[in-house]
C-alpha cells in the first residue's frame, strides 16, 4: 500500500474518510483545527461537512445524522467539550444508530488553551468508551476501530489525540476503503421513529443498567484489543498511554533495556483493561506510570492493586516521579525511567543534543499583528475612557492578546462568550463604573447572543464592543455565519450581527471603523453616558485576508524620537533606532493610526511605497 507523510490531524481525518464518514461537523480549536479542514480539502461531495457555531449545535447535528444510521465524526479541542457536555451526556443515554466519534484533542501544556484538562476523566463521568492513539499512524486506524465500538454498543466514543500527535508528522500507509465505504454503496438505513428517540427519567434510568453492562464488556473486549499492549518480564513494569507511550519506548531503546528487563503495558482506552492489567501486575514489585495529563492510568492501577490485594508500588504522578502538569518530552521520560530502572543515562545517551545543552529560546510574548484592527479598537476605547472609571471584560480570540502591555486593555477572561456576562456581574456590584465587555464575530455567533439577551432582558448598563474583524482569525481564518460562505463552499446570505443585535433590543448601537481613530473615539464618547446595553461595532478586516499595499514612512526631520507611537500604541512594526522612530515596511499594513496618533506629523502614508 502506498505512503503518505501526514500531519496526525491529517491522518485522522483521512481515516475516518477510509471508514465510511457521512457527516463532519465541529468548531475551530488548536490543536484539533485541522481534521474537519483536511476532510473538506479532500471531500469529493459525498460528505456533508460544516463549521457550526459552537460545540453544542456541532454535536446536535451529529447526533441527528446518527440517529439516522449515518456514521458521523465531530471535532473540537478540550474546553469545546464542555461546551458540548450537555447534549453529549444525555446522547450516551439514549444511544445513537450510526456510529459517532467525537474526537477532543487534547493540549497539555497548555500550549494554546485556557486550561489542562484531561478527556479521559471526561469518559469515565459520561461513561464513554474513548480510544487514545500514539502515533499519528495509530489513530490513522483506531479511528475506524471508534466506529465499529459505537455501532456495536450503540453509544457515541471519544478519541482523544493530544497535541503532539495531532501535529506531529509520520508516513502513514495509505489501507483500502472499509466496506463501510459511500463508494461501496453504503448508506444510512434512515431515522425510525420510536419511544427510545425521546429521553424521559423512565427511559435514563432503565438505560443506565445497559451503559453499565456495555462498560464491563467493553472492559473485557479492550483487553484483548491489539493497541493494548503488554510485554517484558521482570519485577519492575512502566505503564503508559498516548503519546507518552511512544516516548517510552523511545527510552527503552536507547536506554539499552530489553524486554526481559522490564514489562510494559500500554493502555490506549477507556474502560480500563482490567484483565489485561492484571496479568501485568502480577510478579511485579513496582510500577511506574507514565500519562499525559492527569493519573488517569494510575489511579486505575491503584483501584485494581486494592481490589485484587496486590502488593505493588504504583509510582507516577501523585508519587512525584512525574511531573503533574505540563507535556512530558522524549528527555523527562527518559530521565524518569533511567532512575526507575537504575540505569546510567549517560552510558546510554544517543547522539543527537540534549534539550539541556540548547540555548535557551528568545523570550517571545504573544502579540497582535502589525495592522491589526483589535488594536485599533483597543486603543480607540483607551482614549477615550482615561478620565472615567472603567471596567474591561475579554473574551477568547487574537483579542485577549489586548491585556499585554502598552494597551492593558483586557481585564478579565474566562471563557468563549463569558466577557459579556461577567460585565454584567460586575456592574451589579459597581454600579458607578462603565464597564465594557469585547468580544469577537465569531465568538458573539459562538457564545455572545445569550449574554446579550441576558443583558437586554435585566436591563443592565454595560456597553458590548463587537471586533468584527470578518473571520475566525485565531485558528487560522475559518468562516462564521457573518461571512458568507460555508465548508461545503455555498454562498448563504450573511448573517448580520447589527441586525441581531437591533433584534434583540439594544439601546443603542454605533457601527465604526476603527482604524478611523478620530470617528472611533467619537463613537465611544457618545455611548458612555447613555444607559441600558450600548454596542460599538467595530468593522476592519483582519489583515491576513485583506493586506494592505502601503506602509507608513517616518519623516525624520520631523520625528524627535519621543517614543510616544511605540509606548502608546505597541504596534510591532514600529521600533526605535538611533533615536528615532523606525517602521519595518515588511511588517507595516498602512492602516494609519499612527499617522493619526504622531502630533508632530512625522508619520505619514504614501500608496505603493512597500
Amino acid at each position: 500500500m502506498p505512503k503518505k507523510l501526514l500531519m496526525g490531524n491529517e491522518a485522522i481525518a483521512l481515516g475516518a474518510m477510509r471508514a465510511g464518514v457521512s457527516v463532519v461537523t465541529g468548531y475551530p480549536g488548536t490543536p484539533s483545527t485541522e481534521i474537519l479542514e483536511t476532510v473538506a480539502k479532500h471531500n469529493d461531495g459525498s460528505i456533508y461537512v460544516e463549521w457550526s457555531v459552537n460545540e453544542k449545535s456541532a454535536l446536535e447535528v451529529a447526533a441527528g445524522a446518527a440517529f439516522a444510521g449515518a456514521r458521523v465524526m465531530v471535532t473540537m479541542k478540550q474546553v469545546g467539550l464542555n461546551v458540548a457536555s450537555d447534549p453529549l451526556m444525555s446522547l450516551n443515554y439514549i444511544g445513537v444508530k450510526g456510529g459517532m466519534v467525537i474526537v477532543v484533542a487534547d493540549d497539555p501544556g497548555p500550549i494554546s488553551s485556557q486550561t489542562e484538562q484531561d478527556t479521559r476523566h471526561f469518559s469515565q463521568f459520561a461513561k464513554l468508551a474513548l480510544f487514545d492513539p500514539s502515533t499519528p499512524e495509530e489513530a490513522y486506524t483506531m479511528i475506524a476501530d471508534a466506529f465499529v465500538c459505537s455501532e456495536k454498543y450503540g453509544r457515541p466514543v471519544l478519541l482523544r489525540p493530544t497535541t503532539r500527535v495531532c501535529h506531529s508528522c509520520a508516513s502513514v500507509e495509505m489501507l483500502e476503503d472499509l466496506p463501510r465505504n459511500r463508494t461501496e454503496g453504503t448508506q444510512p438505513a434512515g431515522f425510525v421513529k420510536g419511544p427510545e428517540w425521546v429521553i424521559f427519567p423512565r427511559l435514563a434510568y432503565t438505560n443506565k443498567f445497559k451503559i453499565e453492562e456495555s462498560l464491563k464488556a467493553m472492559s473485557d473486549v479492550f483487553s484483548q484489543y491489539e493497541k493494548n499492549i503488554l510485554v517484558g518480564n521482570g519485577k519492575k513494569g512502566i505503564a503508559a498511554g498516548g503519546v507518552s507511550y511512544t516516548f517510552v519506548r523511545e527510552a527503552l531503546h536507547n536506554l539499552g533495556i530489553k524486554d526481559i528487563d522490564c514489562k510494559l503495558l500500554k493502555v490506549s482506552t477507556y474502560p480500563f483493561p482490567d484483565t489485561l492489567a492484571f496479568k501485568f501486575l502480577e510478579g511485579l514489585d513496582e510500577v511506574l506510570v507514565i500519562e499525559e495529563l492527569d493519573p488517569v492510568i494510575e489511579h486505575e492501577l491503584v483501584r485494581l492493586c486494592g481490589l485484587h490485594h496486590i502488593n505493588v508500588k504504583i509510582l507516577g504522578k501523585r508519587s512525584g516521579h512525574i511531573q503533574i502538569a505540563g507535556e512530558n518530552s522524549p528527555d523527562s521520560v527518559a530521565h524518569a525511567i533511567a532512575a526507575f530502572l537504575g540505569v546510567d543515562q549517560g552510558k546510554h545517551q544517543p547522539a543527537i543534543i540534549s534539550e539541556d545543552a540548547l540555548p535557551p529560546l528568545p523570550v517571545r510574548p504573544p502579540v497582535m499583528c502589525a495592522g491589526c484592527s483589535h488594536r485599533a479598537s483597543f486603543f480607540a476605547v483607551k482614549e477615550a475612557t482615561k478620565k472615567i472609571s472603567a471596567v474591561y471584560t475579554g473574551d477568547i480570540g487574537c483579542y485577549t492578546l489586548g491585556n499585554a502591555a502598552p494597551l492593558n486593555m483586557v481585564d478579565t477572561c474566562l471563557c468563549m462568550g463569558a466577557g459579556i456576562t461577567v460585565a454584567q456581574g460586575l456592574k451589579r456590584i459597581e454600579p458607578d463604573t462603565v464597564h465594557f465587555a469585547f468580544i469577537g464575530d465569531s465568538t458573539f455567533f459562538h457564545t455572545g447572543i445569550p449574554g446579550v439577551v441576558n443583558a437586554v432582558y435585566n436591563q443592565t448598563d454595560i456597553v458590548v464592543v463587537v471586533l468584527d474583524n470578518g473571520t475566525t482569525a485565531m485558528t487560522g481564518n475559518q468562516p462564521h455565519p457573518g461571512m458568507g460562505v460555508t465548508m461545503m463552499n455555498t454562498r448563504p446570505e450573511k448573517i448580520s450581527i447589527e441586525k441581531i443585535l437591533s433584534g434583540i433590543g439594544v439601546s443603542a448601537l454605533v457601527k465604526v471603523n476603527p482604524f478611523d481613530l478620530k470617528a472611533a473615539k467619537e463613537a465611544v464618547a457618545s455611548v458612555m453616558t447613555q444607559k441600558g446595553v450600548r454596542v460599538l461595532l467595530f468593522e476592519a478586516p483582519c489583515i491576513m485576508i485583506a493586506k494592505g499595499d502601503s506602509a507608513a514612512i517616518i519623516d525624520e526631520s520631523k520625528c524627535n524620537g519621543c517614543k510616544v507611537c511605540l509606548q502608546k500604541f505597541g504596534c510591532p512594526a514600529i521600533s526605535i533606532d538611533g533615536g528615532k522612530a523606525v517602521i519595518n515596511a515588511a511588517l507595516c499594513t498602512g492602516c494609519g493610526v499612527c499617522v493619526e496618533l504622531c502630533s508632530r506629523g512625522a508619520i505619514y502614508c504614501e500608496a505603493g511605497n512597500k
